[in-house]
């Protein structure tokens, strides 16, 4: 048996129960002792009932994606890894042998599966992963559990949607030694629309490649937000600029007039809708310099669909690229940069918390003032686990 957080209705209370361990259903698959998970927004959506795959899986349900652990079980078929590894993942798991992942592309994966969305969550002692050899990774050392767990969900994606989607670089060693090339005397501002875990970990991530590449090819970096608080966090974590959309009386024209008095007139070279709102969706593109690229990784949920317009797409010659999820070939890259101290997520992480506390996180999300960081689970009992 295991402790778990369960929910058996959208929206209903999530309780801690005692409920059966999961047992390896493939081969291919390990079970991981959960040393540390993430309460994340995309938890919150899926409890309100907002995500078609949990309404697929059906009730009841554990949440939870963002994790870190031990090897505690594995298939006869898992090859690659150990009892004992301590492992991380991306949220995706991805089958490594659809067309999308011949072609390289495992976070559109057409046979995917998620922890918390497909598949029962990290809100438990333990969870079972698919295609393990494919998509765990080994933590290394210098790492914690807190730290890994962090980069499952929130981290990783705003690494892919700022460095791989937005400034286009999967090589960090290339970029350095061909930025004068690639740069061409062009500095590039980024402007990042929400402020909300997403969106503030763009900003962290941003501040990264700009310690990484230099301020000769990452210029300033602009949050902008309707929270002072969640602003003021952003200037703490590496934004250069903050816009509260409160002080322009909640109007997008003089909001787009600030970002561009502070690019110079041109707009920002690179402009990321973090939060999925209509509005931070039609900033984002009437905010892009002209040439340059706008991404869109905040998720909407319901309303009307944002008024993109193509006659300023067309004209400015505008890149619109998505952004998903992150690939576990990528994932130690970007463990190697918390190793080495360049990204440092411990500055998004607010507090450790029970397994009860992190239900009640997690129902609490919504409500006004909650904190501003990552609130991390690390006990499924009374006692210390790390």
């Amino acid at each position: 048996m295991m402790k778990a957080a369960v929910y058996e209705e959208f929206g209903g209370q999530i309780k801690v129960k005692n409920i059966p361990k999961p047992k390896l259903s493939s081969k291919y698959s390990v079970i991981v002792n959960v040393m540390a998970t993430g309460v994340c927004r995309s938890d919150w959506h899926g409890w309100k009932g907002h995500d078609d795959d949990i309404k697929n899986h059906g009730l009841p349900f554990i949440p939870g994606h963002e994790l870190a652990g031990i090897i505690v079980e594995k298939g006869s078929a898992v090859q690659k890894l150990s009892i004992g590894n301590r492992v991380a993942i991306p949220f995706i798991l991805s089958c490594n042998n659809c067309v999308e992942c011949k072609r390289n592309k495992p976070t559109v994966c057409l046979n995917q599966s998620q922890p918390g969305f497909t598949m029962n969550g990290s809100f438990a002692e333990f969870v079972e992963i698919t295609k393990a050899d494919h998509n765990l990774r080994i933590i290394p050392e210098g790492v914690s559990f807190i730290e890994a767990a962090a980069l499952g969900c929130r981290f990783t994606t705003a690494y892919r949607t700022v460095v791989q989607q937005g400034l286009q670089i999967d090589n960090i060693q290339d970029a350095l030694q061909n930025r004068r090339r690639r740069s061409n005397g062009l500095k590039k501002n980024i402007c990042v629309f929400g402020a909300g875990g997403l969106g503030l970990s763009c900003v962290v991530i941003a501040k990264a490649m700009k310690n990484i590449l230099g301020s000769d090819e990452i210029g300033d970096i602009i949050a902008v937000d309707v929270s002072q608080a969640a602003l003021l966090k952003a200037k703490e974590v590496g934004a250069t600029f903050t816009i509260n959309v409160r002080d322009y009386d909640m109007n997008n024209e003089k909001v787009r007039q600030r970002v561009y008095e502070l690019t110079g007139g041109n707009g920002a070279e690179l402009t990321i809708d973090a939060a999925g709102f209509i509005d931070t969706c039609e900033n984002a593109v009437y905010t892009c310099r002209r040439g340059c690229r706008m991404i869109q990784v905040g998720l909407p949920i319901g309303g009307r669909p944002p008024m993109i317009p193509m006659g300023i797409v067309a004209g400015r010659e505008l890149e619109l690229i998505g952004s998903h999820g992150f690939s576990a070939k990528d994932l130690p890259t970007i463990l190697q940069l918390v190793k080495s101290g360049t990204l440092c997520v411990k500055d998004l992480i607010e507090k450790e918390v029970m397994l009860e506390e992190g239900a009640k996180a997690l129902m609490d999300m919504d409500k006004v003032g909650q904190q501003l960081g990552m609130t991390v689970i690390t006990r499924f009992d009374d006692s210390c686990r790390l």
